[in-house]
């Protein structure tokens, strides 16, 4: 047994003497290369990448940021191009000028460049911002307000006014147009405000219409006032007592003329009785008057009332005439 144990010892002496003398064959050995410069990494933005030129709206300006890191800490230097507008500033944030430009995409492009000890690093990026054209405002008229006068006193001048709201430019001048269908424009053509004479136009309508120029168009409104009818009444021609017939017929002669001068007017004949007069006078004297009136001066009778007033001293007679539209007289 110990024989051949020093037997093996002595077949692995020589291996591992060989095994010494050659370290290499069973060790790695590791070499550390040393490093060379990271690269520059740049991001740009625009705070916005839509903008409207518009020629009174202000220069569209564009804010651009660039992101740029430089891993060994090295300087870097940042140059800034456009196709087209103006940059303002320098460094990492500046602002572009787009004013003036025509519709459609514009670039503006970054290069950075940093330099060290192991050498120089260069990155670019660039951003692109739309120009919209500038839509064209179109010109709005102003609310235009006319106060028609309420309370129109019958034959007196009466004023219309005007009032411009919204839609006016800033250095616009409203030039004001009056107009009436009636009446005749008395003061104030040219202006925000007219009086108006409304002599003899009783019963009809009025209506005032403004025409505004100043702002590239023409902007109009009206407005309708009525004028009141003459408040009409009835109205006392004649009276007299128990006078002679001719008397009396030359009285209701005038009366028929002024009768004719208003052929819708009503003819009322108020008869008095007297407090001692005999029966049946009453209504004799009215016969009288209307038959006169109708088959002497060729009235229509249909024109013709008569009524019975109370009882006075003596028999009375009254001649009144009734516009058309107005109160009857009630004795």
């Amino acid at each position: 047994m110990l024989r051949n144990l020093s037997r093996l010892l002595g077949f692995l002496a020589p291996i591992a003497l060989v095994a010494l003398s050659t370290p290499h064959v069973f060790a790695q050995k590791t070499k550390v290369v040393s490093s060379v410069n990271a690269p520059l990494t740049l991001s740009l933005a625009a705070d916005s990448n839509v903008v409207t030129a518009c020629a009174d709206g202000g220069a569209p300006h564009v804010k651009l940021t660039a992101n740029a890191v430089s891993p060994n800490g090295n300087p870097i230097k940042y140059r800034w191009t456009t196709s087209a507008g103006t940059i303002i500033g320098e460094g990492p944030v500046v602002e572009w000028n787009l004013a003036g430009l025509k519709p459609g995409y514009h670039k503006a492009s970054l290069d950075i460049q940093s330099i060290g000890g192991d050498g120089s690093c260069q990155a670019f990026s660039s951003v692109s911002v739309l120009v919209n054209p500038c839509v064209a405002v179109q010109p709005v008229c102003p609310a235009i307000e006319i106060v028609c006068p309420s309370g129109v006193e019958l034959g007196q001048p009466i004023t219309f006014s005007s009032r411009l709201t919204g839609g006016i430019p800033a250095n616009a001048t409203a030039y004001y147009n009056w107009t009436v269908s009636a009446g005749t424009i008395i003061q104030g053509q040219g202006t925000d405000t007219i009086r108006v004479d409304t002599t003899g136009l009783g019963g009809q309508s009025i209506s005032a219409s403004l025409s505004v120029g100043g702002y590239n168009l023409e902007c109009a409104a009206s407005c309708t006032v009525p004028i009141a009818l003459p408040k009409l009444n009835s109205r006392k021609f004649d009276e007299f007592p128990d006078i002679s017939r001719n008397d009396e017929k030359a009285r209701l002669d005038n009366y028929v003329i002024e009768l004719q001068n208003d052929p819708t007017a009503m003819a009322y004949v108020i008869v008095y009785p007297g407090r001692s007069g005999k029966k049946g006078e009453v209504q004799q004297h009215a016969n009288r008057v209307v038959e006169y009136l109708v088959h002497s001066r060729g009235l229509d009778k249909s024109r013709i009332v008569t009524l019975v007033g109370p009882a006075r001293d003596h028999l009375f007679v009254e001649l009144w005439l009734t516009p058309q539209g107005a109160t009857p007289p009630n004795p």
